[in-house]
């Protein structure tokens, strides 16, 4: 097949180069050639702006493109453009979207409120009523959290009567080259052998669907390669979604901590470990459905997987670490607290036990 890839050249993108040239398809890559990845030279390179993609339109129409990857379509309007652009050449766009889409985010977020959706969700499960759920975040309208909304992406995608759409929701991706580092928080820690890490009560309880860059990347191959999954939207991720302490715990193991993550209540939380979600609303995406269409699954296992990103964030750290994000003073002092409130709650009859999961989490 001849695939076309707008993005291609960031933390998934590559991956996804890899496997479909691996698998022997002909991939040329659309971007603005501001990012350098490690991709094969069989892989064409386009350079250009995807807010100008009708100056383009003739070398598009030479390559003629089987199908056209979006690897970031961030807003209403990169969508509609990519389905004008491609009406009468390609056979079908693939759109990657996010499992932000869904209520059970807007809630999360606490960017909608009510009650927790049944868990984990479907592909039909509700999506946000509220639009834009990143506008108060950014600076000016010209900033990318403006105007992003994967919603509207996917209504663009998939209401085109003369070109044909699939969508991805991908869940929290992480890996090697991962540029929000995900497990640094925690694996700082235990590289600083640091006795206790402190988990919120709630968070430790939340479940989140996550998924191995590698395992994703092949999810998205499988999707633009296969003509089953075209006018479909699919969940990407893990079977399993995971408590927020069982993945610290896996952690934990695959670096051979030996500390205890003690679970204790939001108020005893020093500040800079309080964060502004609504824990009891879980984002656990169903999956079921790319497995059985597709016959996808994983060829990584998640400790595998978890060997892979620590090796690399070892032999990558950060350039910069906000010293504040890791006040180990603070930790230590709301752990003592804690501590005294448990003994004080012990001796008034456990009425204000400092947490309800300590049998299960102090270990």
């Amino acid at each position: 097949m001849h695939i076309l890839i707008i993005g291609g050249t960031g933390f998934i993108g590559s991956w996804v180069v890899r496997q479909l040239i691996g698998d022997g398809h002909v991939v040329a890559v659309f971007h603005r050639g501001h990012t350098t990845a490690d991709l094969p030279p069989a892989v064409s390179h386009i350079d250009g702006d995807r807010n100008n993609l009708s100056a383009f339109a003739s070398g598009f129409t030479q390559f003629a493109p089987d199908v056209v990857l979006d690897m970031f379509p961030y807003t209403e309007r990169d969508a509609a453009l990519v389905m004008q652009t491609f009406r009468g050449v390609a056979g079908r766009v693939v759109a990657v979207s996010s499992m932000d889409v869904y209520r059970a985010y807007g809630r999360f977020s606490r960017f909608e409120e009510g009650p927790p959706d049944l868990q984990p969700f479907t592909e039909e499960a509700p999506l946000r009523s509220k639009l834009y759920p990143y506008r108060a975040s950014a600076q000016q309208p010209s900033d990318l959290a403006y105007n992003y909304e994967k919603i509207l992406v996917e209504k663009e995608v998939m209401s085109d009567t003369e070109l044909p759409g699939t969508v991805l929701r991908l869940p929290q991706v992480y890996g090697p080259g991962d540029p929000q580092r995900r497990l640094f928080e925690f694996l700082k820690r235990m590289s600083d052998a640091r006795p206790i890490i402190l988990l919120e009560e709630g968070r430790a309880q939340w479940r989140w669907t996550r998924g191995y860059v590698e395992n994703v990347a092949a999810a998205i191959a499988l999707a633009v390669t296969n003509d089953r999954a075209t006018g479909h939207t699919y969940n990407v991720g893990e079977k399993e979604a995971f408590t927020e302490l069982e993945w610290v715990e896996r952690i934990g193991k695959t670096v051979s901590w030996t500390g205890t993550i003690k679970v204790i209540p939001r108020f005893m939380l020093p500040a800079h470990l309080v964060l502004p979600y609504d824990w009891a609303h879980h984002l656990a995406g169903d999956t079921s459905r790319i497995r059985r269409d597709l016959a996808y699954e994983e060829s990584v296992s998640v400790e595998e997987a978890l060997r892979r990103t620590v090796a690399w964030e070892r032999a990558q750290p950060p350039k910069q670490i906000e010293p504040s994000h890791f006040d180990y003073a603070a930790e230590d002092s709301a752990c003592a607290k804690s501590q005294d409130n448990r003994i004080t709650g012990a001796n008034a009859g456990g009425r204000h036990s400092a947490s309800q999961h300590s049998g299960q989490t102090d270990k």
